[in-house]
């Protein structure tokens, strides 16, 4: 029996070292893990990645749930190299944890299970946050066309990027009659 116990307590520390298994998150089998919070953005941050986390994959990985699988890349902004780390969560893209060599920086948010501690989420409409756009909004470049991104309330690092149907001039902002049905597409947490 006392054998038995002693192979239960090692086979982790076995199993850890074999190279086939060396990707799983075997933090995620910690008892203290299987009923963890749900992650949320803060000023702090997203969860537990916050501005003290370093840039490495397993520092972001460790503070991630096991939901989330990482792949890593490189991209130039404005004349820099930026590296970057997708968490991606039934092969959909969640989150997207960028910085420099030393710590993270910012992380977008797509992730629609992902709520700001004040409960704005991905699909929030604007009329449930702005009554206006002036002061709060800037006119943003995304991918899919025109975007908006805007400040949020008492915030001082995490903004909202909202997107919806518009056919006005690339670079101008479109009237709080239209921002009105559009949603959040991404929340942004930025050191």
């Amino acid at each position: 029996m006392k054998s038995l116990r002693l192979l239960i307590c090692a086979l982790p520390v076995v199993l850890t070292g074999c190279s086939t298994l060396s990707s799983v998150n075997w933090s995620a089998a910690y008892p203290w893990n299987w009923f963890g919070a749900s992650t949320e953005v803060t000023e702090e941050g997203v969860g537990n990645i916050t501005s003290a986390t370093p840039m490495e994959q397993e520092a972001i990985a460790s503070a991630l749930s096991s939901d989330y699988r990482l792949r890593s890349g490189m991209k130039t902004e404005n004349g820099n190299i930026v590296r970057y780390y997708e968490a991606l969560k039934d092969d959909k893209l969640a989150l997207v944890i960028s910085g420099d060599n030393s710590a993270v920086k910012r992380v977008e948010v797509l992730d629609s299970e992902i709520e700001t501690d004040s409960g704005v989420k991905i699909g929030t409409p604007f009329s449930d946050l702005y009554q206006k756009a002036f002061g709060n909004c800037t006119s943003a470049v995304v991918e899919e066309g025109v975007g908006v991104e805007c400040k949020a309330k008492e915030s001082q690092h995490i903004r909202y990027l909202f997107s919806g149907s518009w056919s006005g001039p690339e670079g101008l902002m479109p009237s709080d009659d239209t921002l009105k049905s559009w949603k959040v597409s991404k929340i942004i947490w930025q050191q």
